[in-house]
């Protein structure tokens, strides 16, 4: 069936069944109410939450341009079966019920937005939900997050829905201005930067026509630090240092003792990290956003209404890395020690001058900007009992590394490692913060680059990957009052057209002569940046390239054009046609809706394909087609007159990110890993059930009882093979570790939420919320990625006269984050985060205030099976923030 003979087809069916329409709305629209506060807030989050039929979780802005928190991801965290991942430091995407941040979805002002995201980036750059942390909080007027559909919400969620609205000028005071101005610190970067917002809106006396404007600015500076660990190797990394002849061991010493077959045995049957690296992060985020909204209503019953959103985000980083590989020398490694499936130490010795390193030193310079724009322009016309809305919009985003560079230098040292759950250590023989103790020599054996014959060593490459996320759409909402148990009836069409790509090039630099990474401009990693997260030995302090040290070393190399990266490049093209029927009905103490949404959608994934490994490649293009019937309903019965039981159950899909649609091959020819995509990935399926008992008292109070089940379909995940690919370095194949998705089998997800909000006394209140989860995957091989079984978040708080304080704990335990490198299966362990914010009313124009987020610095710990095996240590350090806001 085409798209658009779905979409005629299910509305003239609509049509000739109900003879009515509808606009596209939540049921049980709440009338606005003038908050200011936090218990403001509390009140219309809970009016909100009550009026409408399906399970809904809220967070409202206390004041105009006054949200809770300065980034839109950490507010949500705050809701109950919501969490966010940290791994730089803040909240960038959503995992809503355990669910996977790229399946759930994002709608601003009812729409989609485009998203893209910086180069470097692990949070997945072509999901299709969006980085929060680009979206300032101060244009935001209230979050609502759809735990379970109506047929009205675009498709695409699995977990929940993120409506975010915006401020209109209309619902405020002509002349509204507000702006704010605040500085902000990181004491591990130890920068601060100037942060402010402005905001104006204007309506005539008749409320005809009304315009807003908003700007924002923020910035910040991060020093991660990192200690990483690369996957781990199998089994008899170690067995060439050994000679076994029979029942006789012979070689090194294993745990303090001369090896015996059965210490052996122990140790071939052992893992041991691929890498050590001491990776020093250092970005400088900075974001910068402009929105307008223009509205016009000729009269009571007709109205138009202009959005747009400019945001533009520098997300520059520089990166240094320094990596220990155990294995490059492995013949001769002694001193093991082992224990717990690990190979936990052992000393290895210089590898003999001209055969090689042990130790690379990579700096790498990502240029990167992410730029969104979107315009929407909407209207809505009442005639009677009809109303007829309708809405058409663009959106664009672009983002990825504009360019990278990568220099690479070796360090031929020998070293002693050690390691544990919570600390690590590197200890080499040739301290790297000596001059001339890294460096890069030529091959003897001779290469052409440029038409010109001669012995070179590569110290490098630069490539450049944009990425480009563009939408267009167009819809039609009716909606119609009925006599009769249904009280109205909704339907409406909508067309979206949806393309994402990744243009990518690349360069390589060469020397024909032995370099040094000290003849160009350098400088010591800081003294003890990595001294809190159990690291030690002289590894801690490494001599690396300054930013102009970068373009030194390429100024001195000879540069080689490689062309288009084939490999990596990709268009999906997505076409996307639905039509919903939805009636809101109400029955003495019953009330709720039931509907359903056609949803049909054509993938067509365009890459390049090779057939022998890498060198040649050729256009491939694949196309899917696939329509689906998404059935809804939710009921929502009365028991008292403040307590509601709710009940939902809907058919879900979620389309699999863009880059895993597009068959592309990409390879990192020093580590010999890589990765692609499979175009003839299926959508998640899931059916949802949810039911909760809602009991609201006093103005602000709230008690709530969740239950939530998810049974999920082909869900996606990644494995990892060993696969046979041209290796451009050394001109000649090489097996690579490489990781593509594929539909697994079936999953379940099942769990509760408890959530509960009250003022206490003497300006005293509590909001807080626990949230269980646990998942089936029928396997031990796969888990479901980003779920935590235990999520729980407290904010006691203080309001009273000009004062204003709230304290904020959120906690997560341990999630599985994804299959990573060496087919590891990595974890992130149990993560909690303490803020804290105060503010003080000067006067009706006037407040203060001084807010510090990540209060316990808290380390950011990932690891590979259990806990005993880490891939990850990360600290991002504290946040504070001090300023004034005005408004008049």
């Amino acid at each position: 069936m085409s798209l658009k003979r779905s979409v005629l087809m299910s509305t003239a069916l609509v049509g000739v069944m109900l003879s009515g329409a509808t606009y596209a709305q939540e049921s049980g629209d709440v009338q606005e109410v003038v908050v200011v506060g936090i218990k403001g807030s509390l009140q219309k989050a809970a009016a909100i939450k009550k009026k409408t039929d399906a399970i809904v979780d809220v967070i409202s802005a206390e004041d105009v341009s006054k949200f809770p928190d300065t980034n839109i991801a950490e507010s949500l965290s705050h809701l109950p079966g919501v969490s966010v991942d940290r791994n730089f430091g803040e909240g960038e995407k959503v995992s809503i019920h355990g669910t996977d941040p790229a399946l759930n979805r994002i709608l601003v002002d009812g729409h989609s937005i485009a998203s893209a995201d910086w180069g470097g980036n692990p949070n997945d750059p072509t999901s299709r939900t969006f980085n929060y942390s680009l979206m300032a909080p101060e244009i935001v007027g209230q979050l609502k997050v759809y735990k379970n559909p109506e047929a009205w919400i675009d498709e695409g969620s699995l977990g929940g829905t993120v409506i975010l609205e915006t401020r209109k000028p209309l619902d405020l005071k002509p002349g509204t201005i507000t702006g704010s101005l605040g500085y902000s610190y990181n004491d591990r970067s130890e920068k601060g930067d100037v942060r402010g917002s402005a905001l104006y809106s204007w309506h005539n006396e008749a409320k005809t026509f009304g315009i807003l404007v908003a700007a924002t600015y923020d910035k910040q500076q991060l020093h991660r630090a990192g200690i990483e660990y690369f996957g781990y190797m199998g089994a008899g990394a170690f067995n060439s240092a050994f000679t076994v002849s029979g029942n006789t061991v012979t070689g090194p010493k294993i745990n303090g003792a001369a090896p015996t077959l059965a210490s052996y045995n122990t140790l071939a049957a052992a893992n041991v990290p691929c890498c050590f690296n001491w990776a020093y992060f250092d970005q400088t985020r900075q974001r910068t956003g402009l929105s307008t909204a223009i509205q016009w209503k000729p009269n009571d019953d007709t109205q138009f209404d202009l959005t747009a959103l400019h945001i533009e985000g520098d997300y520059t980083n520089y990166n240094q890395s320094m990596y220990a590989v155990p294995v490059w020398n492995s013949s001769n490694a002694r001193d093991f020690t082992v224990a717990n499936g690990l190979i936990t130490g052992a000393y290895i010795p210089a590898k003999a001058a001209g055969t090689g390193t042990l130790t690379q030193y990579d700096a790498i310079l990502r240029t990167t900007v992410v730029k969104t724009d979107s315009v929407n322009l909407a209207g809505k016309w009442n005639a009677g009992d009809w109303k007829v809305s309708g809405n058409v919009g663009w959106t664009q985003a672009t983002g990825g590394k504009e360019p990278e560079r990568m220099i690479s230098f070796d360090l031929n040292s020998g070293f002693q490692f050690g390691f544990t759950a919570n600390s690590t250590y590197i200890n080499y023989d040739t301290s790297p913060t000596t001059p001339k103790s890294f460096f890069r020599s030529p091959s003897s054996s001779t290469s052409t680059i440029n038409g010109v014959t001669g012995n070179y060593v590569q110290m490098g490459g630069m490539e450049r990957s944009r990425t480009t996320d563009k939408e267009t759409y167009g819809q039609i909402d009716f909606r119609r009052n009925l006599d009769g148990f249904f009280e109205t009836v909704l339907f409406g069409a909508k067309l979206t057209k949806h393309e994402n790509s990744l243009d990518a090039e690349g360069w390589d630099y060469y020397a024909n002569k032995t370099l040094y990474l000290s003849d160009f401009a350098s400088e010591l990693t800081p003294n003890g940046l990595w001294a809190d997260m159990g690291g030690s030995g002289n590894a801690m302090q490494y001599l690396g390239l300054t930013r102009d040290g970068i373009f030194g070393v390429i100024n001195a190399s000879i540069t080689r054009y490689n062309g288009p990266k084939y490999g990596m490049e990709f268009t999906v093209k997505e076409n996307i046609a639905a039509a919903y029927l939805q009636g809101n009905f109400r029955h003495d103490k019953w009330r709720g809706n039931v509907g359903a949404r056609l949803v049909s959608t054509e993938d067509q994934s365009n890459y390049w394909e090779t057939t022998d490994g890498g060198t040649t490649y050729t256009p491939k293009s694949v196309t899917q087609k696939e329509s689906k019937l998404l059935p809804s309903i939710n009921v929502v019965y009365e028991a008292a007159d403040d307590v509601l039981i709710k009940v939902g159950a809907a058919q879900v899909i979620a389309r699999p990110r863009y880059s895993q649609l597009a068959g592309t091959v990409e390879l990192n020819d020093r580590q010999l890993t890589g990765g692609g995509g499979n175009a003839n990935l299926k959508p998640y399926e899931s059916t949802n059930f949810e039911a909760s008992v809602e009991w609201y008292f006093d103005k602000t109070g709230l008690l709530a009882a969740e239950l939530f089940h998810r049974k999920i379909s082909s869900y996606v995940v990644s494995d990892t093979q060993e696969k046979v690919f041209f290796n451009k370095l050394t001109n000649a194949n090489a097996t690579y570790s490489f990781s593509s998705p594929f539909n697994a089998q079936n999953a379940t997800v099942t769990g509760f939420a408890l959530q509960g909000q009250k003022d206490i006394a003497y300006g005293f209140g509590i909001i807080a919320n626990y949230t269980f989860a646990d998942a089936d995957t029928g396997t031990t091989a796969y888990n479901m990625p980003y779920l935590s079984r235990d999520t729980i978040s407290v904010i006691p708080y203080y309001e009273e006269g000009p004062w204003q304080v709230r304290l904020s704990y959120n906690y997560r335990s341990q999630y599985f984050t994804g299959i990573g490198r060496r087919n590891s299966k990595d974890f992130t362990d149990s993560y909690k985060q303490v803020d804290l914010s105060a503010s003080y009313k000067v006067n009706d124009n006037v407040s203060v205030y001084a807010n510090g987020q990540n209060l316990l610095d808290e380390m950011y710990y990932s690891f590979s099976s259990f806990a005993d095996a880490p891939t990850a240590f990360y600290k991002n350090g504290r946040r504070f923030f001090v300023g004034v806001n005005l408004k008049m």
